[in-house]
């Protein structure tokens, strides 16, 4: 018998990787926006991460008539405000490399004392059917932002995302540690639970 296939709508490479290994138990075959050929891009022009989710899946849902996941997510600091928040990929600039987005944190928190640099990474996960309501699961990881990045593991954000408990930062985890603990392993673990039960 065929699986299902499930639309994992995403260009990101690490994030793709991440999102496969966390959606293992689902009963679907997992396929990219290259697999079935949709070139188009979403603009994300929600204003939380439930908003751009659900635009996402559901724009791909509707362009290729599958099944679709979808994540949004970023880094909330809150001596910035919840900064960079929905505009996390897009801080320093829609051209600016990983290193350029951490310098640019970095700096905007220079001038307030490090023990005030609590954070977290939220991610919301929306699940589009072609017959069914969009259905949106959350997790969220807490931490801090640290000065310097450590770590050569993740991508984004994570060599500077510090967690007391573990004594590490996100990009010193290996990719088992990482997704016990990781605000997009909360949010997809809720989503394969649903997701297998649509089987």
């Amino acid at each position: 018998m065929t699986r299902r296939r499930l639309l994992i709508a995403t260009r990101n490479a690490g994030k793709l990787r991440e999102l496969a290994e966390l959606l293992v138990s689902a009963p679907f075959e997992l396929v990219s926006l290259d697999d079935v050929g949709v070139d188009e891009e979403v603009d994300e022009t929600g204003e939380t991460f439930e908003q751009n989710a659900a635009l996402k899946a559901e724009t791909y849902c509707r362009l290729s008539g599958l099944p679709t996941l979808a994540d949004d997510s970023g880094l909330e600091v809150d001596a910035l405000g919840g900064e960079p928040g929905v505009r996390s990929a897009r801080y320093a600039g829609d051209d600016a490399s990983d290193g350029d987005r951490i310098a640019f944190l970095i700096g905007k928190l220079d001038n307030i004392p490090e023990d005030k640099w609590s954070a977290r990474f939220r991610c919301v996960v929306a699940v589009a059917w072609p017959d069914q309501p969009t259905e949106l699961y959350s997790g969220a990881c807490e931490g801090r932002i640290v000065r310097r990045g450590r770590g050569d593991n993740g991508f984004g954000y994570d060599p500077v995302f510090y967690i007391p408990e573990l004594g590490k930062t996100l990009a010193e985890l290996t990719p088992v540690q990482k997704n016990r603990i990781s605000h997009r392993s909360g949010a997809a673990k809720k989503a394969s639970a649903a997701l297998s039960e649509q089987n």
